[in-house]
């Protein structure tokens, strides 16, 4: 389980790899299925997953954070999934692993402003952590609310280890780890 911080091509960009304990259609159901989706993403998706299918994003519970557009950038089932969320830009990549028992996954965060490194690396890192359970069968929310509750830890891990940590953090992510 590794998550980086680094710049390309003058973009800050956040890396995230997870081992899952599921081969990769089970995990590709996670990540594409709006029930799915809908335990572990921090936001609702609205649109079809296709070759540059606009979609729209929201925060139910949560005013303070305005709806986001996007679109498919990339579509190749059941390796690739990429799409632009607000201001970032999200790309999952999938590869079987241990003779296609279990599944590499590669979350690669586009950052619209490097200032939010730490905050939402600490978000995808509790994100990822549900879509894990999610894969496991966890449909609890009082259960997966409680993987939540390490966000502050992973934020300041982050922050130690250099990631940029200026930007605010909203209530809701403090409280819920939304990114």
């Amino acid at each position: 389980m590794e998550t980086s911080y680094q710049t390309i091509d003058g973009r800050p960009v956040l890396r995230l790899e997870r081992r899952i304990g599921h081969p990769v259609p089970a995990v590709w159901a996670a990540i594409t299925e709006k029930d799915d989706l809908a335990q572990w993403f921090p936001s609702t998706i609205e649109g079809e997953l296709g070759p540059g299918q606009p979609l729209s994003f929201a925060f139910p519970g949560h005013d303070e954070i305005p709806d986001m557009e996007g679109r498919v950038t990339e579509f190749d089932p059941p390796r690739t999934l990429g799409f632009d969320w607000g201001e970032d830009h999200l790309r999952f990549e999938l590869e079987p692993a241990d003779g296609g028992e279990h599944t590499d996954l590669r979350l690669t965060v586009l950052l619209g402003s490097r200032d939010k490194a730490a905050r939402d690396g600490a978000g995808w890192t509790v994100c990822l952590a549900r879509l894990e359970a999610v894969a496991d069968g966890v449909r609890d929310p009082a259960t997966l609310g409680r993987i939540g509750d390490g966000w502050r830890e992973h934020y300041d891990e982050y922050s130690r280890r250099g990631f940029p940590a200026s930007a605010p953090i909203p209530q809701a992510a403090s409280e819920d780890s939304a990114v």
